[in-house]
């Protein structure tokens, strides 16, 4: 598990960041052209089946949210003992990583199997889409143990600083699931045409084809599991879990504002904020991607430094990932602030009237946030290598809960009020749809600001340095 130790404790840290970054990078992007393809496959049904599949992303973000727990878990905790030179412990910590995702994929995917007619309609199905919506929510629910296996052995590669083989697991689940994407729906030769319930029998399929790559991967010599690295232990269990679950609630306050903003924009913008807002989530999850591989890069790097007890190469790790990152989302941003209109006509070639000119607007404010995204991902994956994932949940719960969704509700019109979650939002005072843009934004760069003093008091008390006798961090001398 050690090939990559060397580089990563030793070598150049911008070279093997960026080396360790590239596979992952590519793997967000095939996942996004992923969504795309198997859209375009549906959407050869009718608009009631891409309605139905539409209708559940939100629900399977939230599902997928819960298996994080697991995956963040093992990648953190892999890396940190890889930096030891704990080859036996890291492989341990991806057996307990693997079997905590099957609990968790099993019971999560049983519950909402049998739970998907009802959980479809809490969420707006209407007759229409609802028999549609539930047969693929419940189908893909029962792939769930298969997924959160395959991404805690992906978690360990990456941990051990193998992001090469977690590309190829993320290309093999892709590839397969497209493959039989056309060959379930339609139906060919002997298979009968399945519609909605092939889509989805093609998506748990590309779980299962990834799972066993990733599994022939782990036995084989990249990572060279075997039966003595089987035993549970307790403490193990309990680490994984403390390290994990901050990342989840992060998930659940993010995923959560995100659906509350859906309300607030359609009561403040109608259906032209809608189309403004969807345009720009969609455009700044592809122009953030880079920014999101650096940081899952630089969270195995700085683990496998903290274990290394090399506290200043973990700070240089990071603040390296920080100019990288900021350094590249505002170069993407400068595109996207010169040619607002060819971005969004990129994303949706028919937007016109308000819903164009709401959009061009969104996506220049959007700008001016881009590289305060990119630092704040990396200064919480320093705090995540180190093993600080409460770091990350509280930031973005004040991000979120505390900016974003209190900004957002004063483009409410005075005698509205939206309810979210049981919560009512007071009525607002009708400032518009821009200010909801302008919320989005500034709760990036408050965050940033907010990270980024946080982060430089953490390393004056000694964020990555080792512990002393009495398990208190011994502080060491900040150079950056």
């Amino acid at each position: 598990m050690s090939d990559q130790r060397s580089a990563i404790v030793e070598g150049s840290i911008p070279r093997t960041l960026v080396s360790l970054a590239l596979p992952l990078v590519v793997q967000n992007v095939v996942r996004v052209a992923q969504q795309v393809i198997d859209t375009l496959w549906i959407g050869r049904l009718s608009e009631t089946a891409v309605a139905a599949v539409g209708l559940t992303i939100p629900v399977l973000g939230l599902l997928f949210a819960l298996l994080v727990t697991p995956f963040v878990g093992t990648q953190i905790l892999v890396s940190q003992r890889v930096g030891a030179d704990d080859d036996a412990g890291a492989r341990r910590m991806v057996v307990h990583g693997v079997a905590l995702a099957l609990v968790l994929g099993t019971l999560l995917g049983a519950v909402t199997a049998v739970g998907a007619p009802r959980i479809v309609r809490l969420v707006g199905a209407g007759p229409d889409v609802a028999p549609l919506a539930a047969v693929y929510l419940g189908t893909v629910a029962l792939g769930l143990p298969l997924a959160g296996a395959s991404d805690a052995l992906e978690a360990g590669f990456v941990g051990q600083g193998d992001s090469r083989t977690s590309l190829w697991i993320n290309v093999t689940t892709v590839a397969v699931n497209l493959v039989l994407d056309p060959i379930l729906i339609f139906g060919a030769g002997p298979i009968p045409p399945l519609g909605v319930y092939g889509a989805a029998l093609a998506t748990v399929a590309g779980y299962g084809g990834g799972l066993c790559l990733a599994l022939a991967f782990a036995l084989g010599p990249r990572m060279r599991l075997t039966t003595r690295h089987l035993s549970f232990r307790a403490d193990d269990a309990r680490e994984l879990l403390a390290v994990g679950a901050p990342i989840t609630g992060r998930q659940m306050a993010s995923q959560s504002v995100r659906v509350a903003l859906v309300g607030v924009v359609a009561a403040a913008g109608g259906a032209a904020g809608l189309a403004a807002y969807t345009v720009g989530a969609r455009v700044a999850s592809v122009a953030v991607l880079p920014s999101q591989g650096l940081a899952q890069a630089a969270q195995s790097m700085v683990g496998q430094n903290v274990g290394a007890e090399q506290p200043d190469r973990a700070r240089r790790t990071t603040r390296v990932g920080v100019a990288l990152a900021a350094g590249l989302l505002a170069a993407l941003g400068a595109v996207q602030w010169v040619a607002p209109g060819a971005v969004a006509r990129l994303f949706v070639p028919d937007l016109s009237g308000d819903g164009f000119a709401f959009t061009v607007q969104y996506l220049t404010v959007l700008v001016y946030g881009y590289p305060a995204i990119g630092a704040v991902d990396l200064l919480l994956a320093g705090f995540n290598g180190a093993g600080r994932t409460q770091t990350s949940f509280v930031a973005d719960l004040l991000k979120y809960w505390g900016v974003r969704l209190p900004v957002a509700a004063l483009a409410l019109p005075p005698t509205a009020a939206v309810s979210i979650f049981g919560v009512t939002l007071a009525p607002g005072l009708d400032l518009g749809m821009p200010v909801v843009f302008w919320a989005v934004t500034g709760s990036n760069v408050v965050a940033a600001i907010g990270v980024g003093a946080y982060y430089a008091h953490e390393v004056r008390g000694g964020l990555f340095a080792p512990e002393d006798a009495d398990g208190d961090a011994e502080a060491a001398p900040a150079t950056d």
